[in-house]
Formats: structure tokens, C-alpha cells, sequence
């Protein structure tokens, strides 16, 4: 073999399997040395002579760490251990237009989902000033939203201020995330039954069960609020 042929032949050697061990070892290190977020993680020399592997490795398998949050470049400091923003992780692969029936539908479950269970939050936290907000957004809306099932820009404000009540970043950010994808399956013809109102609890209705300060009313409220998407997805 040429030497031109033998050098082309170690280029081309795949380290990804390589590159995955040193990132599942430097997590392992970090949790061994209990570390926090700001700390600063060793500098690439370091780890490439503590871990005997070459520094191409090692800058991958920190590239990923940092792709996906848990480490950030701080000027003075290097390399730092952060706390990853969930929501912006998911957001950058959250695209709606490129996902199967399966993925959406359990997407659209989950932000149902989330709406429902947060109801605890808002009771337990609200304030007048929130339910005068909410009640201002309710009489800003049009008319035919009392018995529309979903207008994304309602659902914006409206909703919105909810998740805004219960003082969760997190849950605010994936409402965000969410209501978009919710539009999208809305009117995408995934959910291929009909609408059927019945008993329809409006934004106006579910202020008025805030300001009774039950959850399980509240609960019960979104429920019957999100009811024939419900349906839609489960009957």
C-alpha cells in the first residue's frame, strides 16, 4: 500500500464511537466531582492528557455539551457548567411541518395535558390584579370567541396569562414552544373528526371558576374548555 493510500485510510477512521464514550465519561466526571453550575470545567489539554485520546475528540465531545446546554464558554473563566434552557433545546428540532401523525398527536396530548394539570398553580397563586388581566383579555375578544373552539390569537393572551400565573419559567416557555404546533395540527386535517360543542366553557368561563379558587373545578373547566380536541384525539 502507497503511504498516500495509508494516510487516506486513517483519516477516515469513524471516532464517533470514541467521541461518545469521552462525552458519557465527562458527565460522569462531572457528577463524580459534584460539580455546579459555574464551575470551570478543565481546559482541553487537560482532558486530552487525563484521558489519553486526542483533542479533536475531546473539543467534539464538548461541542456537544454545549449544543445541548450543559456547558457554556465564559470570557476569563473558559469552559463553564450551565444550567440547560429545556425548552430551547426542544424548540430547535420542534418543527411541526416535518414530523409524523404519531409524533404531533402525542405533542398535542401533551400540551392539553400540561393546561389541565397546571390549574393547581394558578389557584394557588393567582391575584386580583391577574383575574382584573384576564378579565380585560376576555372583553377585548371578539363575540363569536365565546363559542369558537380555538383562535390562536385568543388563545395566546388568553392561555398565555395563565401559564404566566402559575410563575413556572419552564411551563411558560414550553406554552411558547407548544401553541404553535397546536395551530399547526388545528388545521393541518390530522384531526380528522368534527367539532361537536356541547356544553362549551368559554375564556369567560374559566375566569369565573378562577375566581371561585377551586382546582378541581378549574380542572374539570379546561377540560370541558379543550373537550372536543379531546375527543378528536381519543374517541
Amino acid at each position: 500500500m502507497k503511504n498516500n493510500d495509508l494516510i487516506d485510510s486513517l483519516r477516515n477512521i469513524d471516532t464517533s464511537s470514541l467521541v461518545d464514550r469521552v462525552e458519557k465519561n465527562l458527565l460522569e466526571l462531572f457528577i463524580e466531582k459534584n460539580f455546579k453550575v459555574g464551575d470551570a470545567i478543565p481546559k482541553e489539554l487537560e482532558l486530552t492528557e487525563a484521558m489519553g485520546v486526542s483533542r479533536t475528540v475531546i473539543r467534539e465531545a464538548l461541542l456537544r455539551l454545549r449544543m445541548i446546554g450543559l456547558i457554556e464558554s465564559k470570557k476569563h473563566k473558559g469552559s463553564v457548567i450551565t444550567s440547560p434552557d429545556l425548552t430551547s433545546i426542544l424548540q430547535k428540532s420542534l418543527k411541526p411541518q416535518i414530523m409524523d401523525d404519531d409524533t404531533l398527536r402525542e405533542i398535542f396530548e401533551m400540551r392539553l395535558s400540561l393546561e389541565i394539570g397546571m390549574a393547581d398553580f394558578i389557584i394557588q397563586r393567582v391575584t386580583p390584579k391577574d383575574i382584573a388581566e384576564l378579565k380585560s383579555i376576555v372583553a377585548s375578544e371578539p363575540k363569536k370567541s365565546q363559542n369558537h373552539l380555538f383562535q390562536i390569537e385568543q388563545e395566546i393572551k388568553f392561555h398565555g396569562k395563565l401559564y404566566d400565573i402559575t410563575g413556572n419559567q419552564t411551563l411558560k416557555n414550553f406554552q411558547k414552544m407548544l401553541l404553535p404546533v397546536f395551530d399547526y395540527v388545528h388545521h393541518s386535517g390530522l384531526l380528522k373528526k368534527h367539532i361537536a360543542l356541547k356544553n362549551f366553557v368559554s375564556h369567560k368561563g374559566l375566569v369565573e371558576l378562577i375566581e371561585k379558587g377551586s382546582a378541581e373545578l378549574l380542572r374539570n373547566g379546561i377540560r370541558n374548555h379543550l373537550e372536543n380536541h379531546f375527543s378528536r384525539l381519543f374517541d
